[in-house]
Parts: structure tokens; C-alpha cells; sequence
């Protein structure tokens, strides 16, 4: 780019919305037909009070979308066992059709052994082996829900991902690596970074598809971003900043997600579209 353009921003608001819109049409034609509606689980440990209001969202988004929201809240004391029983106890429940576990969970916690316990076909915040596993062959299941969304996103505004270098800068469970797998399932050339990488400047100039998801604020300097680079940032840090540092990234990319408005409401879309998915599988409407 010259310098006098800016980047194209990605709204993820608005492609969330119509998504949202789709997954109501379709929860109320599954109550219709079955008498049932979907069901999404959230399950809450102790009282942080981020994860308080992200599960109130997300309530307040299932009953637009005519999603049934069962919450169960569980003392931060709780233990391994009793959690992974009471998700165990989900998963045979045949009134709920997807399970969130709402995270982070407590240090005093196996939260490996708390989402392993979600049922494969209820995974649909996508966190379990099975899902990823699913996401690296390409195989039927379920997204992590903020992956799922980049795709979603770099769909819509036709990114051809076929032969791009995409550059992933973060390792999460949930994010980083499944992002990484889904890009390499499109064909995609990726390198997986982190704040240990050596060098990350240099690899990061490379990236035609940057993916940042350090948790960081502005970990990543708008300098360091390709010249017509798409830029994904996934970050979210006190006062709405990304981990990219957006105001000179954007003097540089040619596609760039806001923070907030970007990837973040692509999430929640993402998790009610696959709730409502899993609900048609499970109750044979399909």
C-alpha cells in the first residue's frame, strides 16, 4: 500500500449478526418439528467476575436465537471429580444438546480432564482431543468457536488461503493451534509463533495471513506487518486493545479486524451456530 490508504476493516459484528440470524431460523424449526428446543449447558465455576458476564452474554444471545440456556453455577472450591461428574452428567442428559465450560476454571483444577468429559457430539465450543483431532484431519465435528469464526470471516471477504503464508502467533489449546490446523487444512503454509519465538519480527514480515492470539496488548507493531497482509487479531486486553498495534497495522494491511467488532462477536456466533447444529443432529433433523 502507499501510505495514504488504510486497510479494509473485517466487520465480524455484522457477519456475526446474520449468522445469529440463521441459527434462530433454524433452532425455530427444529422446536417446531421436534417440540424441543436446542439446549446449551454452561457450566460456571466461582464468581470471576469476566466470566460472569461473558456466560450473561452468552445467555442473553441464546434466548435471541430461541436456544434454551441451562446454567449451572459451581463454587470455586469445587473439586476435579465433582466437576468432571457433573459434566459427565450433561453429556448423558438428552434435554441438553451442547456443553459449555466456561474457563478459566481454577489452578486447583485438571481442565484437561473437565473438557474431556464433554460427549464429542456436545463439544461445541470445540475443545476437547476429539475436536481437534477432527479439526487437523478435516473430519465432521465441531470448531473451536473462535477459529471457527476467523474462517468464517476470512471466507467472507474471499481470502484465498491456497498456497498464503499464515503466520499464528500463539499456541493455545483453543485458539492458536486449531487456528493453525484449520488454515493448513485450506491449504495454507503456517508457522506457529509465540512470545518465546527468536526473532518473531522476521517471521511475522512474512505473514500474507497474520493470526495474532498472544494475549498481549499490541504484543505485534504495525511495522512488522506485510505491506497487503490480511491481519486477524484475536486479542482482547483491558481497554479494548488488540495485540496488534492497530492504528499503524492498518496503514499497512489490506484487510484488518477492529478490536472490538472483529473476531470477538464471531465467537459467540459460532458457538449458538453449532448449538443449534448438534441440537438438528441429536434429534434427527437434518
Amino acid at each position: 500500500m502507499d501510505g495514504t490508504r488504510t486497510a479494509r476493516l473485517m466487520d465480524g459484528t455484522g457477519l456475526a449478526g446474520r449468522i445469529t440470524e440463521d441459527a434462530a431460523k433454524t433452532a425455530a424449526d427444529i422446536t417446531l418439528r421436534t417440540g424441543t428446543a436446542p439446549c446449551l449447558a454452561t457450566v460456571l465455576v466461582g464468581e470471576d467476575p469476566a466470566s460472569v458476564t461473558y456466560v450473561r452474554m452468552k445467555r442473553a444471545r441464546c434466548r435471541k436465537a430461541g436456544i434454551e440456556s441451562r446454567q449451572v453455577a459451581l463454587p470455586a472450591s469445587v473439586s476435579t471429580g465433582a466437576l468432571v461428574d457433573t459434566i459427565t452428567a450433561l453429556s448423558q442428559d438428552p434435554g441438553v444438546h451442547g456443553i459449555l465450560l466456561q474457563h478459566p476454571v481454577g489452578p486447583h483444577i485438571d481442565e484437561r480432564a473437565a473438557f474431556e468429559a464433554i460427549a464429542p457430539e456436545k463439544d461445541v465450543d470445540g475443545v476437547t482431543m476429539h475436536s481437534f483431532a477432527a479439526m487437523a484431519f478435516g473430519l465432521p465435528g465441531f470448531a473451536s468457536c473462535t477459529p471457527g469464526g476467523i474462517m468464517r470471516l476470512l471466507d467472507e471477504y474471499d481470502v484465498d488461503l491456497a498456497g498464503k503464508h499464515a503466520v499464528v502467533v500463539g499456541r493455545s489449546a483453543i485458539l492458536g493451534k486449531p487456528a493453525g490446523m484449520l488454515l493448513l487444512g485450506r491449504d495454507a503454509t503456517v508457522t506457529y509463533c509465540h512470545s518465546h519465538t527468536a526473532d518473531l519480527s522476521a517471521i511475522v514480515r512474512e505473514a500474507d495471513v497474520l493470526v495474532a492470539a498472544v494475549g498481549r496488548p499490541r504484543f505485534i507493531a504495525g511495522s512488522d506487518v506485510k505491506p497487503g497482509a490480511v491481519v486477524i487479531d484475536a486479542g482482547y486486553n483491558p481497554g479494548n486493545v488488540g495485540d496488534v498495534d492497530f492504528e499503524t497495522a492498518r496503514e499497512r494491511a489490506n484487510l484488518i479486524t477492529p478490536v472490538p467488532g472483529g473476531v470477538g462477536p464471531m465467537t459467540i456466533a459460532v458457538l449458538l451456530a453449532q448449538t443449534v447444529e448438534a441440537a438438528a443432529r441429536q434429534l434427527g433433523v437434518v
